[in-house]
């Protein structure tokens, strides 16, 4: 009997036409341009604008665009899973809300949550899913609206942001292409660096902790940063080596874009050249768990059946992992 892989068939994306400038936040926190990019690599990033306007309408646009693209009818659609840690509502699920809007009316759908590494997990997730044999197209999106969770007065979260979405469908496939290795991992003293202190259950929203600044995101950056260098580029070492594969064997490594010095680092432990890192972080800033299917979309064209991709992202919680897949069609 063939075995079924999970392969990523398609991709789309979306990101809001307001671009947030390094120049721009000089009028908001004590930086600059210089400072910005030397110790995060990032020049400029989205913010979605617009009342009403929240995480689903930025994932439903990076969907349709998707299913525009490759032809896909949404009514085929037997699960949609949205990547988030902004979702539009408590309790009601984004994802939910997003298939219905994108005519995907054979699906049942839920959100994902494990901060910046929400949608590695979230391919997990899909291709266990595929494998089973139980389903045959399942749509991870990936989308955060940071901006609606940033304290603009705050410089140490304030300019590594921004907002945006991406879409992968995954699908069955015989050629033994699409998802081949994980290596998942969590750990929970990473809480009390990278977190939301209140609107949760331990501290519900009062008049005080919306006065106290309690809602937004506050990030201890040195210790976050070492637990990100050591950890990513950890796992993408595993990936090779438990997979026999050596750095010539890599066509692309596709980093979570949190710093450009984190992703340095690892594409340095496993040996990869600047040519095989995908990098967009200049233009979009940290989108959390949009920046791996951003990645996918902007480099679509430069990718070609067969090539071997390493995934790498950590996140808040502490999440963390890497993903060894074999990308399954020519553009």
């Amino acid at each position: 009997m063939t075995k079924i892989t999970a392969a990523i068939t398609a991709v789309g994306k979306y990101v809001p036409e307001y671009v947030l400038t390094n120049k721009e936040l000089e009028g908001y926190v004590d930086t600059n341009d210089e400072w910005i990019t030397s110790r995060t690599g990032i020049k400029e990033r989205r913010i979605l604008k617009g009342d009403g306007l929240g995480t689903s309408y930025m994932a439903i646009k990076a969907a349709e665009n998707l299913l525009q693209k490759s032809n896909t009818n949404p009514t085929e659609i037997d699960l949609v899973i949205v990547a988030t840690a902004t979702p539009d509502l408590l309790v009601a699920s984004t994802a939910t809300y997003v298939a219905t809007e994108i005519g995907a009316v054979n699906a049942f759908a839920y959100d994902l949550q494990a901060a910046c590494s929400s949608f590695l997990y979230g391919m997990s997730t899909a291709a266990s899913y595929i494998e089973s044999g139980r389903y045959k197209k399942v749509l991870l999106i990936g989308a955060d609206k940071m901006s609606s969770i940033i304290d603009y007065t705050d410089r140490a979260t304030c300019i590594i942001f921004g907002d945006g979405a991406g879409a992968s469908l995954f699908e069955p496939n015989t050629e033994s292409l699409g998802l081949q290795d994980e290596y998942l991992r969590s750990d929970g003293v990473g809480r009390d660096f990278l977190r939301i202190e209140a609107g949760g259950s331990i501290m519900p929203p009062t008049e005080q902790t919306i006065k106290e600044k309690k809602h937004f995101v506050y990030q201890e950056g040195k210790t976050v940063f070492k637990y990100a260098v050591s950890n990513m580029a950890d796992v993408s070492e595993k990936m090779l080596t438990r997979n026999k594969l050596t750095e010539k064997d890599i066509q692309w490594l596709v980093p979570h874009q949190a710093n450009k010095r984190i992703i340095e680092a690892t594409a340095k432990r496993v040996g990869v050249s600047s040519d095989k890192v995908m990098m967009n972080i200049h233009k979009y800033g940290n989108t959390t768990s949009a920046t791996l299917p951003l990645l996918l979309a902007d480099y679509e064209e430069q990718l070609k059946k067969g090539d071997n991709l390493i995934f790498a992202a950590f996140g808040g919680g502490f999440t963390w992992g890497a993903i060894y897949l074999k990308w399954a069609y020519n553009s």
